[in-house]
Formats: C-alpha cells, structure tokens, sequence
C-alpha cells in the first residue's frame, strides 16, 4: 500500500494544471476539502492543495502550450537525471527538465513510450506529499493502456516498477509495486483501455467518506462523472470523474482502508 516513507519507484507527489486555477481551487476545495496555498512569488504561480495543514497535492495554471488540463503523478527517484536519460534509452520522451526547484528536491516530466506524461521527483528538502490514504488523500493509481505488457517491460526498464497478477471475479488484474519492495507495498494497477483508440493516461485516486455523496458533489461543482460509482468486491466502491476542465481522477470508499 502507499505509505509516504517513500522508497524508490513509488509514488510520491502529484500535481493537477488548470487553465483556471481559482476554478480548480474552489472544485476540489469544495468537493475534497482542500485549501490552496502558493509556493511564494518566485513559483511561477505554483501551489500547495492541503488538507488539515498537510499538502496532498499540488497546482499550477497550465496553458495550451502545456497540453490539455490533466493531473501528473511523480515517482521517486534518487536521480532524476538518470532516470531521463533511462527513459530516453527505453523510446520514452523527456518533456521538461530535469530542474533543480528552489532547493526542494530535482523533477523531470517524462512521457512512456504510449505518450503518458508522467513525473519523478528526487528528494531534497521536500520528500513528497505530507499524508496518503486518509479521506481526501492519494490512495492508489492506475494506467490506463491498450499495452499492459509494453507498459510493464518500460516502466521496470526506467523505475524499477514491478507487476502481478490478481485474479477477480471475470479476469486479472495487474498490480504494481517498487522493486524488491513485495505486494504489501502494491501502490496502483494497469488496466486496458476502456476502448480502442482512446488516449492512455495514469488516474490518480484518492480516498472518501462517500463515493455517491462525492460523484453528485462533483457533478453539481461542475464536473462530469466518466464511470459511475460501483462497488467492488473486497476493494470499495469507486468512481472515475473529471474536473471542470477535463483532468482525470478517480475516487475510492475503501473496503479496508486501501484501494
């Protein structure tokens, strides 16, 4: 499961852009309970989302030129050069970076070899997020692929992630977990795509009080709801939304604390 003693490979920030980074404030401040909070006049314009005085995500205003609205999951790394020049060697693209951030820590923005933006984030003064799986925290995370086993060859290749299957009432479904770390340290899925042609993306959930209560909180804030809250056997009952803008996310009643 996640936890925030962060070993590499793992999870460990995650940041959403906005063309309207207010509206963004007020849609997860409204539906999760976050409150935002500049990283100061030299950030560019970045933030912090924290809840109860713990940051669980960033935010930052995104133009056209950036892609369209979307959320960005990072994973550690312990040398963000490294690992993009990996991902380079592996037919992934490297997208901006790697930076040194005001002496908080190194980033990179990646995309695999299907076109998934993805992040890593090497530790500096800031390690990563303050809390995951509480309500309205990070919980769990999934790509999204029409290759899993393409996703699976490139994503050990360049963060040493490793896969398993689990069997589920109609078919299997692949875990993921850091390397050497074992299924106790599973922190996410790859799932296909729900239909041919569609975009490959990582979704990023986080955990709630009430599935039902958030899916109709978040169409009401403007949002739109991608697929509607079920329940899952032994896993939770979850939805898959998006914001105002079109960032994908996911949300999760937990069955046992943990996606």
């Amino acid at each position: 499961m996640l936890t925030t003693d962060f070993v590499n490979g793992a999870p460990n920030w995650l940041d959403v852009g906005a063309p309207d980074l207010d509206g963004a404030r007020a849609f997860y401040g409204g539906l999760l309970g976050w409150r935002f909070e500049s990283a100061g006049p030299d950030s560019g314009g970045y933030g912090f989302f924290r809840l109860d005085g713990r940051t669980v995500a960033g935010g930052m205003r995104c133009g056209p030129e950036q892609g369209p609205p979307a959320w960005t999951l990072y994973f550690r790394s312990e040398d963000a050069a490294a690992t993009a020049k990996a991902v380079e060697q592996a037919r992934g693209r490297v997208l901006f970076g790697p930076v040194d951030v005001l002496g908080q820590g190194h980033m990179a923005v990646l995309a695999d070899r299907a076109g998934v933006r993805f992040g890593v984030w090497q530790p500096g003064r800031t390690r990563g997020v303050d809390v995951v799986n509480a309500p309205g925290a990070l919980c769990w995370a999934e790509l999204h692929t029409a290759d899993i086993a393409a996703a699976a060859a490139f994503y050990h290749r360049v963060l040493g992630l490793e896969t398993s299957g689990v069997s589920f009432p109609g078919g299997t479904y692949t875990c993921v977990n850091p390397e050497g770390a074992g299924e106790d340290a599973m922190f996410g899925g790859m799932v296909p795509l729900a239909r041919p042609g569609d975009e490959p993306y990582w979704l990023p959930y986080f955990e709630v009080e009430d599935t039902d209560a958030v899916v109709a909180g978040a169409e009401e804030l403007g949002g739109a709801v991608s697929a509607p809250a079920m329940t899952v056997e032994g896993v939770g009952r979850i939805a898959r939304l998006t914001d105002p803008y079109g960032a994908r996310f996911g949300v999760i009643r937990s069955a046992s604390g943990r996606a």
